[in-house]
């Protein structure tokens, strides 16, 4: 009996205090904000942890914690006292977000006067008229002196900002409080908004076996919030997301780290993905793209491949294409490792190359994209395509076996025109109970279904690559 008449106390207690609540509101504001930490997730979306000091009512009241981001989900929102866990209780929870603007502000005058402030150009002067707002959708119309005015080019003064109007997403709780001192109370939520994205630029040197890499992160913040020396923590993988519902499960980051040489980062294992925390304080100002120093390796050796790809088709049919010539792909590749002066989790992103003409002058050679690569994995990638080398492809011979066996005989032509002898590649995808007949250059077995010549070509000279094969179902 005694439960029920002090849960009745407690109710009665707060439904009185929700009559003047707009009026007697505690309010906390970005000035009582003791520390704030920021992780960005790679999927546009942010966690926010925002500490701050606040002297709440003893007994209970209303809470109105401003200056929160207008990306905020609602739904994920958690609240805590850091010092008096057991004193804080939160009975209530809301998301104010009716925003004011200038059709919501007049909507609460409808009805009433307001002041409009006009300049009269004849007379150089300023003149004020008081009407009564008949209506305000889609436009305003006043009456001023017994008449009908349908809009008005003079400014709209008005006496107050109306109740329940707020200027900037608030987050409001009705609790209980026992403590006498101040609360460090920590709200967390997550947010869209934010996002983050890895760039590297990656320097070859003259002869294109050895590189400096530079890797930055891009902060992107649209989420409606300032972060002032926030503590930064980015998290590479792809984060399972329940749509259109929010919420997900933080696991404890794991014991195993290792540091970013000269970035500012420390890496870190977590859970099936990896974390970046950044080991200084930095503003995230909102409507602000930021970048951070990531990475910084010199010396990483490289490898420049030429590439000539085939295609499953050619072994089916008659080959009987017009332009013979095809595209040679040109690629660097390198092992993320720590012998090659790399050896950390590379987050996803784009890397660009540069390169210094006979100029000195460092000249843009291509980019590509890498996904998310752990330590000890090989980085391959494709910068473009070849000027001064071509190929050539042409089926000197072709039998249709039966409807699902084929044979065929290749000659692929590969001319240098580069002052400097190359390598290249040949990759050639097959299928079936393949098997090569014949060949003029040794191959080497890629995978079950794929074989790769690699033959050199001399300077200003060409070299040609003949072998015949059989593929299909015998």
């Amino acid at each position: 009996m005694m439960k029920i008449l002090k849960l009745f106390l407690i109710l009665l207690f707060f439904g009185f205090l929700n009559l003047d609540a707009s009026e007697n509101a505690l309010k906390s504001s970005l000035s009582d904000q003791t520390a704030v930490e920021v992780t960005v997730y790679n999927s546009n979306l942010g966690l926010v942890k925002d500490t701050r000091r606040i002297k709440l009512v003893k007994g209970g009241g209303e809470l109105r914690f401003m200056d929160v981001a207008s990306g905020i989900m609602p739904v994920t929102v958690t609240v805590k006292s850091l010092n008096y866990k057991n004193d804080f209780k939160v009975l209530e929870q809301n998301y104010e977000y009716d925003l004011m603007d200038e059709k919501k502000l007049l909507d609460k005058y409808v009805g009433k006067k307001i002041k409009i402030i006009d300049w009269n150009k004849f007379k150089d002067r300023k003149e004020e008229v008081n009407a009564l707002l008949l209506s305000n959708n889609q436009g305003q119309i006043y009456k001023i002196n017994d008449e009908i005015y349908l809009g008005h080019p003079g400014y709209k003064v008005l006496p107050e900002i109306p109740e329940n109007l707020i200027a900037r997403p608030t987050l409001t709780w009705l609790y209980e409080n026992s403590a006498k001192d101040a609360h460090d109370i920590e709200v967390s939520y997550l947010t869209g908004g934010i996002s983050w994205k890895a760039d590297y630029i990656v320097e070859l040197n003259k002869d294109d076996t050895s590189s400096d890499i530079s890797g930055w992160v891009t902060l992107d913040n649209k989420s409606g919030a300032e972060y002032k020396d926030a503590k930064l923590k980015l998290v590479a993988g792809d984060v399972g997301r329940v749509l259109p519902e929010y919420g997900g499960k933080y696991n404890r980051v794991k014991k195993e780290m290792m540091s970013l040489s000269d970035s500012g980062f420390e890496e870190k294992s977590f859970f099936e993905y990896h974390i970046y925390d950044l080991q200084r304080k930095t503003t995230i100002k909102n409507n602000q793209t930021k970048q951070v120093s990531l990475l910084s390796a010199d010396a990483v050796t490289v490898k420049k491949e030429f590439l000539v790809y085939g295609v499953k088709s050619y072994f089916t049919r008659e080959y009987r294409e017009q332009n013979k010539k095809q595209p040679v792909g040109v690629y660097i590749k390198f092992k993320n490792s720590a012998k090659n002066n790399l050896g950390m989790p590379l987050p996803e992103g784009t890397m660009r190359l540069y390169k210094k003409d006979t100029g000195g002058s460092l000249q843009f050679i291509g980019e590509d994209r890498i996904e998310h690569t752990p330590k000890d994995e090989e980085i391959k990638l494709k910068i473009g395509e070849a000027f001064d080398v071509v190929a050539e492809r042409i089926q000197t011979d072709y039998k249709r076996i039966t409807t699902i066996l084929h044979e065929s005989e290749w000659e692929i032509t590969l001319r240098n025109h580069k002052e400097e002898d190359i390598e290249a590649g040949i990759i050639e995808p097959l299928y079936g109970n393949w098997k090569v007949i014949s060949q003029s250059h040794p191959y080497k077995k890629e995978d079950a279904f794929t074989i790769r010549f690699n033959v050199k070509v001399p300077k200003n000279g060409e070299t040609k690559v003949k072998y015949r094969v059989r593929v299909g179902l015998e």
